[in-house]
C-alpha cells in the first residue's frame, strides 16, 4: 500500500483496493504516507550528515520510493545499509532490487527478535557496532504491540550502539485527530497481519529509551526539521517522529 500511494509500481491488487478505500474514507491519509516518507528522508540526510555511514532499516518495506540506500549514498557512496523486513515477498524484491549494490543487503528476520538480526551475515558483512550506526524504526513501531515490549526492542538495538550512534522512530498516534476516523483506521486493520496500535506523544517519547533527542524533539513529522510549506502539512499531523543521539 506504501508503495502504491507513494507513486510506486512494485504492489498488488489487494495493496490497491486496501489504499484505495483509506484514501476514500480518510481525507489526509495519503498526505500522511508521504509526510512520513518525507520526514525519513530528511532525517536520513541529516544523521549522514553527522558523519554516519551505515544503517538498519527495520521493517523496511522495499522497494518503495526514496530508499534509505538512495539518501545515505548521496552523502556517503561507500555507506552500508542492512534492510530488514519479516515478509518474503519484500525480500524477495529487495534482493532483486540490491542484487548490484554489494553495499547493501536484504534480511529476512522478525525485528522483535533482534538477536537474528544481530547474528546474521549479512550485518556481520556490513555493520560495525564498534562504529556509530543509524537504526530505523520508520514506521514500524506501531505494529508492536505492548505485550510484545517495543521499549525492549528498541534498546536490544541501542544498547549494541557506540556512542554517537543515531535512532530514527516515525510512530502514528491519535492525538488531535478527528474521532470518527479512528474507527475507519482500525477497521482496514483488523484482518491484517499486524495490528496498528496508536500511541501518544508521552508513549513514543518511551520509546527512545533516554537518549538526546535532536531538535526540535518528537514532533509531527512534518515539523521535523521542515520549510514553511512542509510544516502547513496537515497529513504529517497523524504522525511523530524525532531522531535521537546516544
Amino acid at each position: 500500500m506504501y508503495d502504491y500511494v507513494l507513486g510506486g509500481k512494485d504492489n498488488y491488487a489487494a495493496d490497491r483496493e486496501l489504499a484505495g478505500h483509506l484514501i476514500a474514507s480518510i481525507p489526509d491519509g495519503v498526505e500522511a504516507l508521504r509526510a512520513n516518507r518525507r520526514f525519513l528522508g530528511r532525517a536520513i540526510a541529516h544523521v549522514a550528515g553527522q558523519g554516519i555511514d551505515q544503517f538498519i532499516d527495520l521493517g523496511a518495506g522495499l522497494p518503495n520510493q526514496g530508499n534509505v540506500h538512495e539518501i545515505a549514498q548521496r552523502v556517503h557512496p561507500h555507506a552500508h545499509v542492512v534492510y530488514v523486513d519479516i515478509d518474503p515477498v519484500v525480500i524477495a524484491h529487495a534482493r532483486a532490487l540490491l542484487a548490484a549494490d554489494d553495499r547493501t543487503a536484504a534480511l529476512q528476520a522478525d525485528m522483535r527478535d533482534p538477536g537474528t538480526v544481530f547474528a546474521s551475515d549479512a550485518v556481520a558483512r556490513l555493520i560495525d557496532f564498534d562504529r556509530p550506526v543509524g537504526v530505523i524504526f520508520n514506521a514500524m513501531l506501531h505494529f508492536v504491540t505492548d505485550a510484545e515490549d517495543p521499549a525492549g526492542i528498541v534498546g536490544a538495538f541501542t544498547d549494541r550502539m557506540a556512542p554517537g550512534s543515531h535512532l530514527v522512530i516515525s510512530h502514528s498516534t491519535l492525538d488531535d485527530r478527528p474521532a470518527d476516523l479512528v474507527e475507519i483506521i482500525r477497521a482496514a486493520y483488523e484482518n491484517a497481519s499486524a495490528p496498528m496500535v496508536f500511541r501518544d506523544h508521552d508513549a513514543i517519547l518511551r520509546l527512545f529509551n533516554g537518549l538526546r533527542l535532536v531538535e526540535p524533539g518528537l514532533v509531527k513529522v512534518n515539523r521535523w526539521h521542515s520549510d514553511a510549506e512542509e510544516a502547513a502539512a496537515t497529513g504529517g499531523a497523524w504522525v511523530y517522529g524525532g531522531v535521537a543521539v546516544k
